[in-house]
């Protein structure tokens, strides 16, 4: 009898539970008139957005990357002496202003990029990331031209204008800001650059604002790449954090951004390494 009384028991536990799942999955499937359980595409973007927007850590490393910027200035200054003039290349998005505002909202309403990157283009009021202005303020009073080469397209440049202007930043003008045209490749606009001056460093989030040679590389070679030219980091080239998007997550889609979400999820998942 307590067998059997046991037993009961354990079904009564879990009739609700499995009423539960095919409750779920028949919304899912789509009973007509009934709501369709979703998932939001952007969750996996909360810990990034927040690290950013939240962490001190974040604005630590954005320090630490501009004031090792600034003695590479020097010492590159020093060795290279006046024989031309020098500059500074720059990327913009995540290494000079701060779009986690449009990351943010992304994820509250449950959608991705390009969603509302027009309306925070217009509204041109992102922050600077942290350390970046007093670091150009130097450059510039030591004689150290800066060049912002950015994949924003070109009809964003009035936009952006605004914004750099509006928080101080030196060389805000149409000159000095190479936005995007033809190509996401900055190759050619840092050659543009190279024509007339030494670039003594190059700042940015992706590994492509460095060398065309990471471009659509997957992640085995561009680990490869980066091994290859790590001396080069915190000495020609300095890096600033960006978990929220970048060719990083692009090399886990295979650079592929028509996958579906569900897709996307599969990949993502696919290229964690437990043990």
């Amino acid at each position: 009898m307590k067998k059997h009384l046991l037993t009961l028991s354990i079904l009564i536990i879990a009739l609700p539970i499995g009423l539960l799942n095919s409750c779920q999955n028949s919304v899912a499937d789509n009973p007509e008139g009934e709501k369709e359980v979703t998932i939001n595409p952007a969750e996996h973007q909360v810990n990034a957005v927040l690290f950013q927007q939240t962490a001190a850590e974040y604005r630590a490393l954005c320090y630490q990357a501009f004031n090792i910027a600034k003695l590479r200035l020097e010492m590159a200054s020093r060795m290279m002496g006046l024989s031309r003039q020098q500059a500074i290349v720059l990327d913009i998005d995540e290494t000079v202003l701060d779009n986690s505002p449009h990351g943010a909202k992304c994820i509250l309403n449950n959608t991705l990029y390009p969603a509302y990157w027009q309306e925070w283009m217009d509204a041109a009021d992102a922050k600077a990331v942290p350390g970046v202005l007093d670091f150009l303020k130097y450059a510039e009073k030591n004689g150290i031209t800066a060049f912002y080469i950015s994949n924003r397209r070109e009809k964003y440049l009035g936009q952006t204008l605004k914004n750099l202007k509006d928080l101080g930043f030196p060389f805000a003008d149409k000159d000095h800001v190479l936005l995007r045209t033809d190509t996401s490749g900055k190759k050619a606009r840092r050659d543009i650059v190279s024509k007339s001056y030494d670039i003594i460093l190059l700042i940015g989030d992706n590994l492509n604002d460095f060398s065309e040679a990471f471009e659509h590389k997957p992640i085995a070679e561009r680990f490869e790449l980066a091994d290859k030219m790590k001396e080069e980091f915190g000495k020609r080239f300095i890096v600033l954090p960006n978990a929220m998007y970048g060719d990083w997550e692009g090399a886990i889609y295979d650079y592929d951004y028509k996958k579906t979400e569900a897709e996307k999820s599969e990949a993502r998942y696919g290229h964690l390494q437990g043990f």
